[in-house]
């Protein structure tokens, strides 16, 4: 089994790209290779950690008053990359999307994960962030994401009231830093190699075959 990390983050656009591209990746992958498993989890990785939760404003407002685009230039940036999501299969809507502050989400994806269910709710919040524009910064509606995803809601709330995986996040991040990562997607196979951005599929597939040469490789003379 073939061990994928990926730190990102839910409010990063390309990180949901990347993930649609590591999927295509790993499809590939097993197809030529259909003994070999490959499991993938996901770290928090903050953006923007000074964002408040209730931003005053769009996603262009953002990029213009805390990236320091110009209008014109956050609007390229959106249409590019609306441009390339579509093509990976995805359907950004900038124009509903709730900019917020992501620190919850990332509680919520680590509750997610001691109940086996990580890969469903990771899916579930990109879609609500970047295509059905929910607020990803409330407690109550990352709950209500928990439940449909076949969390228990109650439980859920609970955890993310009480701060249970905050410390689970810090320690994400730490490790990110620890190892260099300063953007995301970042992903890293079999703690071995490390591949930054949201690379296309065949690139994805090049790494998994070089990991899993490294790996059934003899060692050198």
């Amino acid at each position: 089994m073939i061990a994928v990390d990926v730190w990102s983050d839910i409010a990063c656009p390309w990180c949901y790209i990347g993930k649609r591209n590591l999927e295509a990746g790993i499809a590939a992958f097993r197809e030529r290779h259909p003994g070999e498993d490959v499991e993938v989890t996901y770290h928090s990785f903050e953006l923007s950690p000074d964002t408040p939760v209730d931003f005053d404003g769009s996603e262009l407002d953002f990029l213009v008053r805390h990236k320091g685009a110009s209008e014109e230039q956050a609007a390229a940036m959106l249409e590019r990359v609306t441009g390339i999501a579509a093509a990976a299969g995805l359907e950004y809507r900038f124009g509903d999307l709730k900019h917020t502050n992501s620190r919850k989400a990332h509680e919520l994806l680590h509750h997610a994960a001691v109940a086996g269910r990580q890969a469903d709710v990771k899916e579930a919040l990109l879609r609500a962030y970047f295509t059905e524009g929910r607020h990803l910064g409330r407690e109550d509606v990352l709950a209500d994401i928990a439940a449909e995803t076949g969390l228990n809601r109650v439980e859920a709330l609970r955890a993310l009231r009480s701060g249970t995986h905050a410390a689970a996040v810090d320690a994400d991040v730490r490790q990110a830093y620890a190892l260099g990562i300063n953007a995301v997607p970042f992903s890293v196979l079999d703690r071995r190699f490390g591949l930054s951005g949201a690379q296309p599929p065949e690139i994805f597939v090049e790494a998994l075959e070089r990991t899993l040469e490294a790996r059934t490789s003899p060692p050198a003379a």
